[in-house]
């Protein structure tokens, strides 16, 4: 009888244990597509931080070289030779793919 109850008792736990494992599996998997739909809109909100800060600078230098925010002439200097440097490493990047292919 005893090896009965050991085979009875090691049932029950198997089957805890499965039980457990599937609960576990089906909340492992809710919490992965909760993750997946928080990075895809983590991801959508960064470009459109990126989106604003382009368009936050584009007025920054309209204001500027319209003479308002203080009218300040170096700071306009400043900005379109900054968006420059910004245009030549971009020149020079596509030369050097294209060169590079």
């Amino acid at each position: 009888m005893a090896q009965k109850d050991i085979i009875i008792r090691l049932r029950s736990e198997v089957e805890r244990l499965i039980a457990d494992h599937e609960r576990i599996s089906r909340e492992c998997r809710a919490l992965t597509k909760e993750r997946d739909k928080l990075l895809g809109d983590k991801h959508r909100l960064e470009e459109r931080v990126r989106e604003q800060d382009t368009r936050i600078k584009s007025l920054e230098l309209v204001e500027v070289m319209r003479g308002g925010a203080d009218g300040n002439v170096e700071r306009a200097r400043a900005r379109v030779n900054s968006l420059l440097r910004e245009v030549d490493r971009c020149i020079a990047a596509v030369k050097y793919e294209h060169e590079n292919r």
